[in-house]
């Protein structure tokens, strides 16, 4: 699959969707790839998946389970001048850079924050300290997004075709793992990160040049028995040690998986990623069928001597969040993300994964006022969802003559003329409309 039309070549577009993954999710969404991957880490204990509890043992370290949020960068915005910079090779339209600095993924209450913020959670139920980064400036240099992964020059992703470019060394992040090396470098050794990344390719429900990864990574302690420290890459691929990280990242995965998806069978497949090695990919038996929910490996030793840090070992792992938000939430088209259509936004609550997208016109809503000048013998008859049937006449009952002109002049400012009469018969929809559209 390529998610870009103006990359033809099969071998190269099947070696761009395994390293970058594909914002291309079936119009049944009952299928999603993950973006790419990068690093994890242990066996843990997880909110609804049943481990053993953790131990100061050989793969893993026993401390309070915690994550700390990083200062976010400066918000960049539609009107960062780098955007209109008038350098040959800037190929980004302003569509795409108004997209940059929404942030879905920071705003409560829509299914981006929600998918979010429960994985956080459950790596923060575990028991290593987690960084968080949710601010990451989308703007990045080549050598951040390429070059410290092993991604070659050659590749096509790299190609104007399929990434927005600033100049000719920088660039609209295409993953989040373009932070992962500036991270090791700073000392972080386990964190999450977070963010929108953009990626040129055509738009229709199931396509979007623009979405939402996160990044994790975790490096195992220096002093963790059984690591041999600097050591090259085929004595490495070797070791026991290897093929215990490998399998401390996924079972940590796997209690993930449990907390997205209870209860569901799991598989494992092995793959290939440029930056990581071995790597994997993990599946679910999701409503019948094998859904790809992520990928992830073992951190590849050439990535750690490029941050100078090629003694330590560790593991990631990368995944797309609308990918995860429209299987769960039944969400067709992933162009309703961008909307902030209240149709749409009303429908979620953080916390709540246990929503189904109900669907709604593609015109805007339309509300309007109606009233009416009826004869003085006609009496009161409505219906409600929760009341049933209710009839009110003149003066009789809970809701007087002049009690109902009242509350229709709440509504409408023609039911306070004196030629209007409270005393009317409304259809269940006509009285539906009166009460759900208030004028402004």
């Amino acid at each position: 699959e390529c998610s870009s039309k103006n990359n033809q070549a099969p071998k190269s577009s099947s070696y761009r969707e395994a390293l970058f993954g594909s914002n291309r999710v079936s119009p049944s969404c009952m299928g999603f790839k993950m973006a790419f991957v990068l690093a994890g880490l242990g066996l843990r204990q997880a909110a609804g998946f049943v481990r053993p509890a953790p131990t100061a043992g050989r793969w893993g370290l026993t401390r309070a389970a915690s994550a700390t949020a990083s200062p976010p960068a400066p918000k960049v915005t539609k009107d960062d001048p780098r955007f209109t910079n008038g350098h040959p090779n800037n190929n980004i339209p302003p569509h795409i850079a108004a997209l940059v600095g929404r942030d879905l993924h920071l705003l409560p209450n829509h299914p981006i924050y929600i998918i979010r913020k429960k994985i956080q959670d459950y790596f923060a139920s575990l028991d290593t300290e987690f960084t968080i980064f949710n601010g990451e400036e989308p703007i990045v240099t080549c050598t951040q997004c390429f070059d410290d992964l092993r991604i070659p020059p050659e590749h096509p992703g790299r190609q104007p075709s399929d990434t927005y470019y600033f100049d000719d060394k920088t660039l609209l992040r295409t993953h989040t793992s373009a932070h992962q090396s500036e991270h090791l470098r700073g000392g972080y050794e386990a964190f999450l990160c977070t963010g929108d990344v953009y990626r040129r390719d055509e738009i229709d429900r199931s396509h979007f040049p623009a979405f939402h990864q996160m990044e994790g990574v975790k490096l195992f302690p220096e002093d963790t028995p059984g690591l041999p420290g600097k050591i090259d890459r085929e004595a490495w691929l070797e070791t026991d040690a290897c093929k215990a990280i490998g399998d401390d990242l996924k079972a940590t995965l796997e209690g993930l998986a449990d907390v997205l998806f209870p209860g569901v069978e799991k598989r494992w497949n092995e793959d290939f990623f440029p930056f990581t090695e071995p790597s994997f990919e993990l599946e679910v038996l999701y409503e019948g069928e094998w859904l790809e929910v992520l990928g992830c490996g073992v951190i590849h030793t050439e990535v750690l001597e490029k941050c100078s840090i090629e003694h330590r070992h560790g593991w990631a792992f990368g995944l797309g969040l609308e990918r995860l938000a429209m299987v769960l939430f039944k969400i067709p088209d992933i162009r309703l993300f961008w909307s902030e259509d209240d149709r749409f936004l009303k429908q979620f609550k953080s916390g709540d994964t246990d929503v189904t997208f109900k669907p709604y016109s593609k015109y805007p809503p339309c509300n309007k006022d109606i009233a009416f000048w009826i004869p003085e013998n006609y009496q009161v008859l409505f219906t409600s969802a929760d009341a049933g049937l209710a009839t009110h006449k003149a003066g009789q009952g809970s809701l007087d003559g002049g009690a109902t002109r009242t509350l229709l002049s709440s509504l409408s400012p023609l039911a306070s003329h004196p030629s209007f009469s409270p005393h009317l018969k409304l259809p269940r929809f006509f009285f539906r409309l009166l009460i759900a559209t208030p004028p402004p």
